[in-house]
């Protein structure tokens, strides 16, 4: 069972950290305010010569290895995670043109996250391990006892005042990812999660 959907699953794995970056280049380019993480990039990316992807990777890492003391585990889909989705956003942003209109720039947001919500399911659904910012809240959650909405909320709280403060775009893009993304991504996990056996599979994100 397993050998016989490991193809389906690597597929949803590559195909959705790719459209996982173009979704991002797309909420970007919406000029409304970005996700929580991504207001952190954008302000690091203005104080040092490095771009929105290269930022967005070298975060990544350094979240992993916050994973250390929580005695979290890697997956190929964890590491793949913290490499592909910085250069596919960094595509994205080449491709999506910017300084558009306000209608057309609120229509890139909403793509940008239909299209991140879509690719989080296919990626989760494959099963190859959780993304290195959900595995840091499971982590953090295991450790402390907290509720994961909690968790979540603290961490995000703080990217969002670091990356404000360096100049990183928070509007009501931002808030409205945050009321948003979560039911999105539950609606596309359930749509794409790959049974195996008689469970459907699914591992954060």
């Amino acid at each position: 069972m397993r050998g016989r959907r490991l193809p389906r699953r690597i597929a949803q794995l590559l195909i959705g950290l790719f459209l996982y970056g173009v979704g991002i280049a797309f909420m970007i380019r919406g000029e409304i305010g970005a996700a929580p993480w991504d207001v952190l990039s954008q302000g690091i990316s203005l104080h040092v010569p490095l771009s929105f992807g290269v930022i967005t990777i070298l975060t990544s890492i350094v979240v992993l290895l916050l994973w250390l003391p929580l005695r979290q585990r890697y997956g190929i889909g964890t590491l793949l995670n913290a490499l592909l989705v910085g250069p596919s956003a960094d595509i994205g942003l080449l491709l999506i043109p910017t300084g558009q209109p306000l209608w057309l720039r609120v229509g890139f947001f909403v793509i940008g996250l239909l299209v991140l919500s879509a690719a989080t399911g296919l990626y989760i659904g494959g099963h190859f391990g959780p993304g290195p910012r959900d595995g840091l809240m499971t982590g953090l959650h295991k450790r402390t006892g907290w509720p994961i909405w909690i968790v979540r909320t603290g961490i995000e709280v703080v990217v969002v005042a670091v990356g404000w403060s360096l100049g990183g775009n928070v509007g009501i893009g931002t808030l409205a990812f945050a009321l948003l993304v979560g039911p999105l991504c539950q609606y596309f996990m359930r749509l794409f999660a790959v049974r195996i056996g008689s469970q459907p599979t699914g591992a954060g994100a």
